[in-house]
């Protein structure tokens, strides 16, 4: 444990590090795309924090290499150099995309090249654990087909959730723990080795994320762009990939006492990771939903619009900051409860336990639909927001002339100053220097 920790910690080290720098690089190479009818952002934000993100998983994967047990990884497997070359592919189209807007079919065109380069490699599913039936091994070109089918999905799944500021990086990171957590116990616990390599990229996954979320919470001073979203939705990509079609069942059996009973005892964890609906729940739905959506209206399943999930809830009335949040908990209890059911799924407790947290979700997404009053007695103690209207219409008809409480009563200020001063002054004389008098304000203020 402590040598992924290690690898965790050099990751996002160096993620943070750079992120810097290529911020600075981005705005001088000009990554700095207008503002489009879709963005939330009011301001041009840098791109190409995906630069940052790739020499993070370099140093991850340089580090792991020179670690004693963590080395073994690379010795007995070759699934962290064809990360690595699939990484690199993915990562430039990725930051070409970022400088020169290159063509939605181009992007997909190099998203099939990179999982096919890695399938030569040797990452690749082998074999699906079925329930009722057990391990089902598949042919070259099933398990090509379906490798490359998971590599596609969850990139653009990843992408397609890249809109608000921390979003994708906050949802991979949740979901690379979950992850990590489901795979340092099949290896560890029942003595596994093929699930080392997954294991690896998870702990890289969660530094790249956490490295770079420090700058992209909200407000963002820099976007990963499609450079990072898509190089961390492959990188996730590949870690189900390993521990789902390559770790064998028949391994597990020795524990469990049979094969349909490993089946049974992982599936939980195991399909979900194939197909991907319990790690990446919510970006796959958004994805599904976007591509029908668009399909719908006749237009092409890439062409951009603000129908996606978290459009949605800014329009229901929820801040920036809230609706991220909100994503952030339906990921997390998602992908953690079914963690924790595939660790025992016979407890209820679990089951309870999800349900009463999936109230307590959908009482967050409606939350603007209603807004709760404090009582009268205490009203003094919380946010105005939360105060009964009638306490705030009288506090303001019984404020003092300068001290009202709304814009256009402090509007109407000067001119009431102006009418009741006249007195023994010439009338066009004052009124023309006390109307001067709060623009000069506003002028000196804004510089």
């Amino acid at each position: 444990m402590r040598e992924y920790l290690l690898t965790l910690c050099i990751t996002a080290a160096v993620t943070y590090l750079l992120t810097g720098p290529v911020r600075k690089f981005a705005i001088v190479a000009g990554a700095m795309p207008e503002i489009r009818a879709r963005d939330v952002h009011r301001e041009p934000t840098p791109r190409l924090g995906g630069i940052a993100m790739f020499f993070g998983l370099c140093a991850g994967l340089l580090v792991a290499d020179h670690l004693t047990n963590l080395n073994e990884v690379f010795a007995k497997s070759n699934e962290p150099r064809a990360l690595l070359s699939g990484a690199a592919l993915i990562w430039l189209i990725g930051v070409l995309d970022d400088k020169f807007e290159i063509d939605a079919l181009i992007k997909l065109g190099g998203q099939f090249i990179a999982a096919a380069i890695m399938v030569v490699q040797g990452l690749t599913i082998l074999w699906l654990p079925i329930p009722g039936v057990g391990n089902v091994a598949l042919t070259q070109w099933q398990g090509t087909l379906l490798t490359v089918a998971l590599v596609v999905i969850t990139i653009n799944a990843v992408n397609f959730v890249d809109g608000l500021d921390g979003l994708a990086a906050g949802m991979v990171c949740i979901a690379s723990m979950a992850f990590f957590l489901y795979a340092y116990r099949i290896w560890y616990s029942y003595g596994i080795e093929s699930a080392a390599p997954a294991t690896l990229f998870a702990a890289i996954l969660m530094g790249m994320c956490l490295g770079f979320l420090p700058h992209n919470m909200h407000p963002a001073r820099i976007f990963m762009g499609d450079s990072g979203s898509m190089l961390i939705g492959l990188v996730l990509a590949a870690g189900a990939i390993s521990i789902t079609g390559q770790v064998d069942p028949d391994a597990l059996k020795l524990f469990t006492g049979s094969e349909k009973a490993a089946v049974h005892q992982t599936v939980p964890v195991y399909i979900p990771l194939l197909l991907p609906l319990t790690i990446l729940a919510v970006p796959t739905a958004d994805l599904v939903l976007a591509v029908v959506r668009r399909t719908w209206r006749g237009q092409s399943p890439f062409a951009a619009d603000r129908g996606h999930l978290h459009h949605r809830l800014l329009e229901i009335g929820h801040s920036h900051s809230r609706a991220v949040l909100i994503m952030y908990f339906w990921s997390a209890l998602i992908a953690f409860g079914a963690l924790a059911y595939s660790v025992n799924s016979a407890s209820m407790w679990i089951v309870l336990g999800v349900a009463l947290l999936s109230a307590v979700g959908l009482v967050l997404l409606l939350l603007p639909r209603f807004t709760p009053r404090a009582p009268r007695w205490a009203e003094h103690f919380v946010p105005p927001r939360y105060r009964r209207r009638r306490a705030a219409t009288a506090g303001s008809a019984n404020s003092p002339v300068g001290e009202a409480g709304s814009p256009s009563d402090r509007e109407q200020e000067p001119p009431v100053a102006v009418m009741t001063g006249v007195a023994g002054v010439n009338g066009a004389t004052a009124l023309g220097s006390h109307r001067h008098r709060p623009e000069r304000r506003k002028a000196g203020t804004s510089r």
